[in-house]
């Protein structure tokens, strides 16, 4: 069991370390958000599963703190309204559940982050269509295969892994150092 428990923990450090490749990509989105945040603009989060948790979490970090005690800043997680999912899903279909929320709350320039390890969750990618038809800068969390965000996004970060897991720490790690990046720019 330890040689499993150290090959897991091996593989999770190849994928955070091969992350530094896309620093100036975090960068770039870290900017984009910063920009919108200046421009009083929102940040709108969603995915499926373990990456709507990594999508809560992101939100969390905007809305509450990440470090420092400052202003809140306008962060939303579509999944997190339940009523508004399931009568969209029983009303609409499952694939419609984010599509609908973004129809009804983005504005330009606002910043739409859809996050999915496979990068073809139908709900995640209609969402991530219909921010960009509305003129949102659009944000992919995805893993390394080939998929339909990389396709749609303005900016799409790519874990290089297959693995589920592997993939969401390295969404969640990437998040992490977005949400510190964005708090101390804008709250020097």
């Amino acid at each position: 069991m330890q040689e499993e428990i150290i090959a897991i923990i091996e593989e999770s450090i190849r994928v955070k370390d091969d992350l530094k490749r896309q620093a100036a990509l975090i960068e770039e989105i870290t900017q984009k958000i910063v920009e919108a945040y200046k421009t009083q603009k929102k940040v709108i989060l969603f995915g499926n599963g373990g990456s709507a948790a990594d999508a809560q979490h992101i939100a969390a970090e905007f809305v509450g703190k990440f470090y420092k005690n400052r202003d809140s800043l306008p962060a939303l997680a579509f999944h997190t309204n339940t009523s508004v999912v399931t009568a969209t899903a029983n009303d609409f279909g499952y694939e419609n559940v984010f599509e609908r929320q973004v129809a009804a709350f983005t504005q330009e320039g606002d910043i739409v982050v859809g996050i999915s390890t496979s990068g073809n969750s139908p709900n995640v990618v209609k969402g991530l269509e219909k921010a960009k038809s509305l003129g949102a800068i659009t944000i992919g969390f995805t893993g390394m295969k080939e998929n339909k965000i990389e396709k749609i996004a303005d900016y799409c970060l790519k874990i290089s892994s297959t693995d589920t897991p592997r993939i969401q720490e390295g969404h969640i790690t990437a998040g992490h150092i977005i949400c510190y990046l964005v708090e101390k720019t804008l709250f020097k």
